[in-house]
């Protein structure tokens, strides 16, 4: 029986070389991952993984197998004790192969040197489905946000087709879905423990496949993965439910039928307190990438090496963005002491010279954000606290975060702590001003002290017909915040930059519409370099509009632009203002 133990820390082994060198005469847990192995917290395999080491467990990864050869890197460790762990990496592995116009992508960041081609199309399934060939009674736990996001019946851009649950083709025994601390440790007990399946499928913030009648009381029974394929309208009345139970503190077990079983997804875990979002970061990470590469280059790790994490979540409800399917709505904060201690540490990393990348998370300036009745948020559905207006109920001051930076800056060695990460302008602005006493210090100080010459946020639009698609505020709010910026900017004396992101070809968004945006006179003087084509990716409102033709929120159809060459035409319109 594993034991709690953090005097049992030891580098990750990724090989039988380093599994012999530890001495071990069997491993619990062996994971799978389509990523190299960076020993950092902003990276799933490593938080898991250490996570689970911290409880007594012996893990080892294997990044990056080849999958095209004799398959030696899935059985050179052989099998594990308890189970294989299986995820695609820190991205999709289509979002990370391929272009939103479908091309193949000539880099992969995740990779030393960059270099493409060392994961599979659907990593998850391909390495699942070689793990259950060769080892046939180990059980394989997939995660990660590959699985996560797949988790339902999914439109998939690349196969332009509608896909049942990465369970059914993956053939995965169970799913871990969000952010997976304490689902993985509660199913990595109760495989060791030789637990029933019946206890086992009470696991929270898990799914699976069974054959035959579902046994849950009171379910959100969904339509069937067959009639989903029959009715555009019925898989996007489905993706509605399971978006508004995914945003509620208590939602109900979900059962998605599909030949002849079902799918069913419990509850998630509640959002974790701080003290157990401080113990996911007390844990030995080296911060850096396994010793097996010898100072190959990683990209994705030299951008977020010098970085720290602040929670997790985000309540800002965009469409096409897929953080709160995964981290959840409710923001789950570390502590200031939490923070401070793993800047302090930051000083003892190799070239670290003083500046921090990101002081943030995927939405920078909600730390500490929280409803102002508690009560209220318990039985709220709404997906968004701040569209289509903020809610009431929603504290929306800044000053725990401006604390909590300038105790950051106190650290000794630290010279700079930037905010890389995006900032939601609505939480501190609206059309009249800022909000409350602490939101004219947060902008102040954000562009003066936080802030690497450019100021980035994401407007996504000019037109309000279109941004009501994307469920983003009012251009005249971009507006607003340009007239403050260019304020602090010209009082200081200092010259900053205000990047703004657009995204083209969203649903509802016409050639009418990109020509709009690119005569808008609001963005006169701005650099303009920053658009992305919507690429329809699992799990999120605009690839159901897209697939659909139907806004899920409301039924009604919606403008589409499918032909690859008009997207590529309206993305065209962006550039064309230069």
């Amino acid at each position: 029986m594993a034991e709690k133990s953090q005097d049992r820390a030891y580098m990750i082994p990724t090989s039988k070389k380093e599994v012999d060198a530890l001495g071990w005469d069997y491993i619990d847990i062996i994971i799978f991952s389509g990523d190299a192995f960076i020993d950092h917290p902003s990276f799933g395999t490593a938080v898991i993984a250490r996570w689970l080491q911290k409880w007594g467990y012996r893990v080892a990864v294997v990044p990056q197998p080849n999958w095209r050869d004799d398959l030696r890197d899935f059985r050179k460790l052989g099998a594990p004790r308890l189970y294989f762990g299986v995820n695609g990496g820190a991205m999709d592995s289509m979002v990370n192969h391929y272009t939103a116009a479908k091309r193949l992508r000539h880099d992969d960041a995740y990779t030393p040197e960059g270099k493409a081609g060392q994961r599979p199309d659907y990593a998850v399934s391909v390495y699942t489905k070689i793990l259950k060939k060769i080892y046939p009674d180990v059980p394989v736990v997939i995660g990660g946000i590959e699985a996560s996001l797949r988790r339902v019946t999914h439109y998939d851009w690349w196969k332009d087709d509608l896909m049942p649950s990465i369970l059914v083709w993956s053939g995965a025994d169970y799913l871990c879905y969000g952010m997976g601390e304490r689902p993985m440790l509660e199913l990595t007990r109760g495989i060791e423990a030789g637990r029933s399946p019946h206890q086992m499928h009470k696991i929270p913030q898990i799914a699976f496949y069974m054959s035959g009648t579902p046994k849950v009381q009171d379910p959100l029974v969904l339509h069937s993965y067959e009639e989903c394929r029959q009715s555009k309208k019925a898989f996007a009345e489905n993706f509605h439910l399971i978006e508004t139970h995914a945003n509620m503190m208590h939602p109900a077990t979900i059962i998605e039928p599909v030949g002849d079983g079902y799918v069913q997804i419990n509850p998630p875990y509640p959002p974790a307190t701080q003290e157990e979002m401080d113990s996911f970061w007390d844990l030995p990470y080296t911060k850096l990438p396994h010793p097996r590469y010898k100072g190959k280059r990683i990209p994705a790790y030299d951008m977020i090496k010098f970085s720290i994490n602040t929670h997790r979540g985000c309540f800002g409800g965009c469409n096409f963005c897929t953080i709160a399917a995964h981290q959840g709505k409710f923001i789950q904060n570390r502590s200031e002491e939490s923070i401070l201690s793993e800047v302090k540490a930051l000083n003892d990393l190799p070239g670290f010279a003083g500046n921090i990348s990101d002081l943030g998370a995927p939405t920078a300036n909600m730390y500490g954000m929280k409803g102002k009745d508690p009560s209220k948020c318990e039985i709220c559905r709404r997906k968004s606290c701040l569209f289509p207006s903020p809610c009431s109920n929603m504290d929306r001051d800044h000053t725990r975060l401006l604390k909590l930076y300038r105790r950051v800056g106190q650290v000794k060695g630290i010279r700079h702590a930037y905010i890389g990460s995006g900032i939601r302008y609505d939480l501190f602005l609206d059309e009249k001003g800022f909000v409350d006493k602490s939101s004219q210090p947060y902008l102040k100080e954000l562009v003066l002290d936080h802030t690497s010459g450019r100021l980035k946020v994401a407007p996504e639009h000019t037109e309000d017909k279109v941004l009501q698609y994307i469920a983003k505020p009012s251009f005249r709010l971009f507006e607003r915040l340009r007239k403050e910026f260019d304020k602090i900017n010209r009082e200081a004396g200092r010259h900053c930059e205000l990047v703004p992101y657009f995204i083209s070809s969203h649903p509802g968004c016409t050639m009418k519409d990109m020509e709009n945006l690119s005569k808008q006179p609001a963005l006169k003087g701005l650099y303009m370099d920053q658009v992305q084509d919507f690429t329809p990716t699992p799990m999120t409102t605009s690839s159901v509009m897209f697939y659909s033709g139907l806004d899920p929120r409301t039924m009604k159809p919606v403008f589409v632009e499918r032909d690859l060459e008009k997207k590529k035409l309206q993305k065209s319109f962006f550039f064309r203002r230069k």
